[in-house]
């Protein structure tokens, strides 16, 4: 089974306190790549996201954002030790009478009310949000992974199809190229015993075989059908199956002289870069 290396969730959790959302981004990446924001988030749980994500995600560039809409909370205090500085300086100074300080007197000495605004999220409750995030975020990249995997099942289908056909017609370009030789032969009026014909028959024969490429070719399609049915299956083994996959039907496209049959090799070709630019996308 596949797994993309792009996916997106935004989950929402709305409660007494207000709302918090966790969005999750991927986009590829050749190795393992995770930012998170804001970037103020505790030590505690940037640890607890990214090794979720590491355990869980072999690569891609992933992206976790929070974002907080609520009503914060504020608590009071007085600084005592302020205050009875402030009274001491009063009463030195004889400035009022410090038995009878007001609210009005004192308010804009700064140091003396001390006001905290309370902010913080519990952790309990960013941890849930971030999983109820990650559970969408995963379920987005398997389904993705399955486009992924249905389109290469039918480009898989598509080439073995194309390889029996070019495998079937082996035996009449050899009967061709061997009547054609023999023409030539006749043309150029040149004296050349019947077995030195054979044998020049087989060297053009050896020159322009491509069954052991259409074999290749289809060894190769099986370990990426093996590859791709897995429970996990690797992105960077398909890549290279598809390396190889292109290199032989780049070679058996240049073998090929015939019009037609070039055309389907070549067709084979343009079927497996497609596929290794799907493959781009696989985790």
């Amino acid at each position: 089974m596949l797994n993309s290396m792009t996916g997106y969730a935004l989950y929402k959790h709305i409660d007494k306190t207000g709302e918090v959302t966790c969005e999750i981004k991927s986009v590829n990446h050749r190795f393992m790549e995770i930012t998170t924001k804001p970037n103020d988030l505790n030590s505690k749980l940037d640890i607890f996201i990214r090794s979720t994500l590491q355990k869980k995600i072999q690569r891609g560039a992933l992206d976790v954002r929070f974002g907080f809409n609520h009503s914060p909370t504020y608590s009071y205090s007085i600084n005592s030790k302020s205050m009875q500085n402030l009274q001491k300086v009063l009463k030195d100074f004889s400035i009022i009478n410090s038995d009878n300080i007001s609210l009005s007197d004192i308010r804009n000495f700064p140091g003396i009310f001390e006001t905290r605004q309370d902010n913080k999220i519990s952790d309990v409750t960013l941890k849930k949000v971030f999983l109820n995030a990650y559970k969408e975020f995963k379920e987005n990249r398997l389904e993705e992974g399955k486009r992924i995997q249905a389109v290469f099942e039918k480009k898989i289908q598509k080439m073995l199809t194309t390889k029996k056909k070019l495998l079937s017609a082996i035996p009449a370009i050899n009967k061709n190229r061997i009547a054609a030789l023999s023409a030539k032969v006749k043309q150029l009026e040149v004296n050349l015993d019947i077995d030195k014909l054979h044998q020049e028959a087989a060297i053009l024969i050896l020159k322009h075989d491509v069954a052991e490429e259409l074999e290749r070719i289809e060894f190769h399609l099986i370990a990426l059908s093996k590859e791709l049915a897995l429970k996990q299956a690797k992105g960077k083994k398909i890549d290279f199956i598809l390396q190889e996959l292109f290199r032989e039907t780049s070679t058996l496209s240049v073998k090929l002289d015939k019009p037609t049959l070039k055309d389907l090799a070549l067709g084979m070709k343009l079927t497996v870069e497609e596929m290794r630019e799907q493959a781009q996308n696989i985790e």
